[in-house]
């Protein structure tokens, strides 16, 4: 494999950042994961929008804009010779000397690259069963702390929270309030009287890009839709429910703690709509 690092494609082995690079320092830096299908990314304009969003909210002075970096990922799946693939987009504040306060610098641009199946209608999913989560102890950092918007390099929240499942595919976090918010990865929808349910982008939760495309299928299909503040005890108590993110796209959620949920006909109806807006837009 080759990666696009510094402006350079670069075999995969010697691709490499300097230890005084601010993302490798403090995680001073934003990314964005991109789903390629037949050659192009998936909603390119929205990631864009998220990177730039979350560079703005860490006081970026510079860095690339979006035509630029898709150039980057296009030479870089080009390279590879790759069509559908997993990418992740990786702006640091560059390399700069031991200290907290950010000075001036060069930002450090990453671009990796992997094969996935194709996507679409006639595609395959990343994941091989539906998923199980858990509700964790660790808590969402506040918005108050770091913008819930802001997808940055310092994911210690997640691992915190990975690191209490017991075999299970997610972690499911509440907010200081102990209100439902997100999955480490990914965010979260139920189903309850035939009503589509997911937390409000008003609490700390991320605004993921799948997330987005889903509320879109809804509103097309006509499924009623509810966003709020939620207890644990609603997606437990929940006729179905799914979880999304970039690489899973729309993927079941049969399994909250003890508490077992099928694999409802909402999740299936919005899984094959994204299926065929995937087909419609790449294939």
């Amino acid at each position: 494999m080759r990666y696009h690092v510094a402006g350079e494609l670069v075999d995969a082995a010697d691709a490499t950042v300097s230890v005084a690079d601010r993302g490798f320092r403090y995680g001073d830096a934003g990314f964005e994961t991109l789903r390629a299908y037949g050659g192009g990314v998936f909603r390119w304009d929205d990631h864009a929008d998220r990177l730039a969003g979350t560079l703005d909210a860490l006081g970026f002075d510079r860095y690339p804009d979006a035509a630029d970096l898709r150039e980057r990922v296009r030479e870089t799946l080009a390279a590879n010779d790759l069509d559908d693939a997993y990418v992740r987009v990786s702006v640091t504040r560059g390399a700069q000397e031991g200290k907290l306060t950010p000075g001036p610098a060069d930002p450090t641009v990453v671009v990796v690259a992997k094969p996935l199946p194709r996507g679409g209608v006639a595609g395959e999913d990343v994941w091989d069963a539906p998923a199980s989560a858990r509700v964790v102890e660790t808590r969402r950092i506040p918005s108050d702390a770091l913008p819930a918007s802001a997808k940055t390099h310092n994911y210690l929240n997640g691992v915190l929270a990975r690191t209490e499942l017991d075999g299970e595919d997610e972690a499911l976090l509440r907010d200081a309030d102990g209100h439902l918010a997100e999955g480490a990865t990914s965010n979260v929808f139920w189903v309850r009287d035939g009503v589509l349910h997911t937390p409000s982008l008003a609490g700390d939760v991320l605004p993921g890009v799948t997330r987005r495309v889903v509320l879109e299928l809804a509103a097309d299909a006509g499924i009623d839709v509810e966003t709020g503040v939620y207890e644990p005890g609603a997606l437990r108590h929940a006729e179905e429910a799914f979880l999304t993110n970039t690489t899973w796209e729309v993927r079941p959620l049969v399994a909250v703690g003890d508490a077992a949920l099928p694999v409802g006909p909402v999740t299936e109806r919005l899984r094959d709509a994204f299926d065929r807006r995937v087909e419609a837009t790449h294939y």
